[in-house]
């Protein structure tokens, strides 16, 4: 049975009439509103559960703190005012960040128009501006990629063409292009049409000593060779792990980060997961083995023996070639509330036709 959804005004509406009609207060108020609601099977992941508070500017009806930044935001930006703009940016990625129930909220008052708008501002040369922009176009589209336009898939895509070489833009703006690609085939298949595959191998291979901006375009490469959509009939998941590959060389870039990043072992671990979803055909492995990936996962397995953490949550299949040519899993665990971190100690290594063992074989994990 599908679930009910009602609107934040309908919430809030009924929070209301708890403090009016039946004297609670605005906690009980709200927790009663709670109950009342999930008693009826209603879904309220999308309701932002807190009592509208009057805005400083003495606007006649009170509104949620997500609302009333977007509200200042909106103006700041109307009037091309970029410092207000900036503080407000950074108010509203904390209201952001609080729940997705805002996000949800704000995107629902207009907000998406209103980011693209304060990026626009800031094309005039303010970095700081653009980097909040960026956080809170981000912060809203973790979890809402529909939102995405073409508007902002050019502004993605020319961002980071300009400011290639800052670390900072790149970084904010690859995490835009992981959420607005997560469980949306048409983005996906939209930004690679745009030219987006070259911008996310650029940055690992130009900032390749830069953890963050590695970390994020691991995770856009990623999302790039999902088929997570249940809206597409079908995908373009290996299509794309073919273009990084093929065209891009993708590959070398990832195995070149490793080398360049052999003490970090949270980075070393998402280069690994990335090498795992690229790693799709027989001559993709091989040119693993031919860069030197081998040797590098042998030294990542006994210099990073120390960092398994508990039993394993996640097991990926980094490279499997027909007829047992080479075969290599790597198991990353998950620390508790985090993304990929710490890669695990055990490394399944099978080298099959000489019979060449470079480790001793166990289980194949779960995929």
């Amino acid at each position: 049975m599908a679930s009910r959804h009602i609107t934040q005004d309908t919430f809030d509406a009924a929070v209301r009439e708890n403090m009016e009609v039946f004297d609670m207060g605005p906690e009980e108020a709200v927790q009663e509103a709670v109950e009342q609601f999930e008693s009826q099977g209603v879904d309220l992941s999308t309701v932002v559960k807190a009592t509208p508070k009057a805005s400083a500017d003495g606007a006649p009806e009170p509104t949620h703190a997500v609302c009333q930044a977007l509200d200042d935001l909106q103006e700041a930006v109307a009037s091309s005012h970029p410092q207000q703009a900036a503080v407000h940016l950074a108010r509203f990625c904390d209201q952001c960040h609080e729940h997705r129930a805002c996000r949800f909220l704000a995107a629902q008052k207009g907000a998406y128009s209103t980011i693209l708008a304060a990026c626009k501002l800031a094309a005039a040369g303010d970095q700081g501006l653009l980097l909040l922009a960026l956080g809170a176009l981000a912060a809203l589209t973790d979890g809402q990629p529909d939102l995405l336009d073409d508007a902002g898939l050019r502004l993605l895509v020319t961002t980071l063409a300009q400011h290639a070489d800052s670390a900072d833009v790149t970084c904010s703006g690859l995490r835009c292009v992981r959420h607005a690609c997560l469980k949306h085939e048409q983005n996906r298949q939209a930004l690679v049409k745009a030219g987006a595959l070259p911008l996310l191998t650029g940055a690992i291979a130009r900032h390749g000593c830069h953890a963050d901006v590695v970390r994020e375009a691991c995770g856009a490469l990623r999302v790039m060779t999902f088929d997570d959509d249940i809206r597409a009939p079908f995908g373009h998941a290996h299509d794309h792990a073919k273009m990084i590959v093929q065209e891009n060389k993708g590959l070398k870039v990832l195995i070149e980060a490793a080398k360049a990043l052999r003490g970090n072992p949270s980075i070393l671990g998402e280069l690994c997961g990335t090498l795992a979803r690229l790693a799709v055909r027989n001559e993709f492995c091989q040119e693993v083995v031919d860069l030197g990936g081998l040797d590098v996962l042998v030294t990542l397995l006994a210099s990073c023996k120390d960092h398994q953490v508990g039993p394993p949550e996640g097991s990926v299949s980094i490279l499997q070639t027909p007829g047992s040519f080479l075969s290599l899993w790597v198991t990353i665990p998950r620390a508790q509330h985090t993304s990929l971190s710490l890669p695990s100690a055990r490394f399944l290594l099978e080298w099959g036709t000489e019979g060449k063992m470079l480790a001793q074989p166990g289980p194949n994990p779960s995929m």
